[in-house]
């Protein structure tokens, strides 16, 4: 008698050729709906779900496969008891099942996308199949997802079965699976209902590469994807250079993350997540310029990210100085034609998804369970709207210079000290115990004078000493969230130094 595989899916890449191999070795292709009508269309014998139900599919589609005559052949162990039971209620053991689920995810990113609509996109004869084929995986092959379909033909003509190691493979990606899909729900349907967090995480995937090492030659790491593929920078197309490494890929994220702080043309270097320089500009190539002056000793083996086009004279300029990572948007032929030159440099197009909104909230894996919250965007006006608690009010230079040090201050580990002008960072401090030690460490990496600039501090100024510092190096305007004990020392010293300082109410670490 012949073997069965039961396929049916929404993904169909790869489906005709599949099932056509598995006929090719003796399968009956059982199936339903959409599917079965592309394999018959494709050529490939197919017999549909309801010839082995001997009941309809009903409900307009809901329910097909839900059924003894499909489950229990899934579910049916390799004992005589169920063979026995097989055969007393005329049911054939089903040894294949290749299912992936609605395109719920899908769905719900689409603009203006209905609740109907979303409702719809649940599976539920999908996450059942899938579920009780990968706790029968001792004899059960279960497919649901198309990169694993010539694998599992292979080992099918060569040995005439899968591996237990395949088959429990495949068992982890199918509940990896199920447990993204369903969180994917809970928190769509959750953020409509208006919640601020999701009710359900679950940050499940599948290992796709495995990398060098990670941020040390001596831990093991590796990329996993959900279920899908992914969008970000584990989306961005590789044009050229050597493998990303594990400390690249963090790095990409933080340059992405703050490049995508201006619509107007902006470039920023990354240096161990912090940013040693950013600017903006009339077009991307002065931008880069300017976030090159900030620090070009610490620009040297850093990530530059473009929030425009690099074109062929920004690629020359890029060619003359060492980066591990070039992310744009786009490349043009010509400047990747010149990149090339640098054979190691790995060059990282995004296309539109550079601009695509970030995820509403983010993780963090600490011993025991995980730590989530909510984006920390700039919200627009966060500056031009803060309090002057000075005599002396910023001039229009100095409000634009606040808000390009306020945005940057955002991206740079606490504690953060950003000096800036309107249009460029100048000096930068970052991630040290003390604010004014912070302060110091900015003023000592400047490559030209600070008379003029504004400061941003992610957070208050404890004492005066820090606002001092800063003062001294020539800064004329600060921008801090207050809210310190000493706030009036702080005000007042302020005031004796003749500058400008608001507050903004908001603080911006980042640990």
């Amino acid at each position: 008698m012949a073997r069965r595989a039961v396929l049916s899916v929404s993904d169909k890449t790869g489906v005709v050729e599949f099932a056509a191999g598995l006929a090719g070795l003796g399968f009956e292709i059982v199936s339903t709906g959409g599917t079965a009508r592309a394999l018959r269309e494709a050529g490939v014998p197919v017999t549909e779900v309801s010839e082995v139900t001997r009941f309809p599919e009903c409900l307009e589609g809901r329910v097909k496969t839900l059924h003894p005559g499909v489950l229990a052949g899934v579910l049916a162990r390799p004992t005589e008891e169920h063979r026995r039971t097989l055969e007393e209620l005329d049911i054939r053991p089903v040894d294949v099942v290749a299912v992936n689920l609605y395109p719920f995810a899908a769905t719900v990113a689409r603009p203006g996308v209905t609740y109907e609509e979303a409702v719809e996109q649940i599976d539920v004869g999908g996450p059942t199949m899938i579920r009780a084929a990968a706790k029968n995986h001792e004899r059960v092959t279960v497919v649901v997802d198309p990169a694993d379909y010539a694998a599992v033909l292979a080992e099918l003509r060569e040995r005439g079965d899968t591996s237990g190691q395949t088959r429990r493979r495949l068992m982890v990606k199918v509940f990896t699976m199920t447990a993204a899909y369903d969180a994917a729900i809970a928190a769509h349907f959750a953020a409509a209902a208006g919640d601020a967090l999701p009710p359900v995480v679950a940050l499940a995937g599948t290992r796709a590469r495995e990398l060098r090492y990670g941020e040390n030659p001596h831990q093991p790491a590796a990329v996993y994807l959900p279920p899908g593929g992914s969008g970000g920078i584990l989306g961005a197309m590789q044009r050229q250079g050597k493998q990303l490494s594990f400390n690249n890929i963090v790095d990409m994220e933080a340059a992405w993350a703050l490049v995508r702080e201006w619509t107007t043309p902006a470039a920023v270097v990354i240096k161990h997540t912090n940013p040693s320089g950013a600017g903006t500009g009339a077009s991307v190539d002065e931008a880069y310029e300017k976030a090159l002056a900030t620090d070009p000793v610490s620009a040297f083996g850093g990530i530059l990210a473009i929030n425009g086009e690099i074109g062929e004279a920004l690629a020359k300029r890029i060619c003359e100085h060492f980066y591990e990572v070039v992310l744009a948007p786009r490349v043009t032929p010509a400047a990747l034609a010149l990149l090339s030159a640098k054979k190691n440099l790995r060059v990282m197009e995004l296309g539109e998804a550079f601009f695509e909104p970030p995820a509403s909230w983010v993780a963090k894996q600490v011993s025991g369970g995980l730590l989530v919250q909510g984006q920390d965007p700039v919200v627009a006006g966060e500056v031009r709207g803060a309090k002057v608690v000075t005599r002396r009010a910023p001039t229009d230079e100095e409000w634009a210079a606040l808000e390009f040090a306020w945005r940057v201050a955002k991206h740079v580990r606490s504690n953060a000290i950003v000096f800036a002008r309107a249009d460029a960072t100048a000096a930068i401090g970052a991630g040290q115990m003390s604010r004014v030690d912070s302060a110091r460490l900015a003023v000592s990496k400047a490559t030209a004078s600070l008379a003029g600039t504004a400061v941003g501090s992610d957070a208050f100024f404890p004492f005066p000493d820090g606002l001092e510092e800063v003062v001294r190096a020539g800064a004329t305007a600060v921008a801090q969230p207050g809210g310190a004990v000493k706030d009036a020392d702080v005000i007042a010293a302020a005031d004796r130094l003749g500058i400008a300082m608001v507050f903004t109410g908001l603080r911006h670490f980042r640990h």
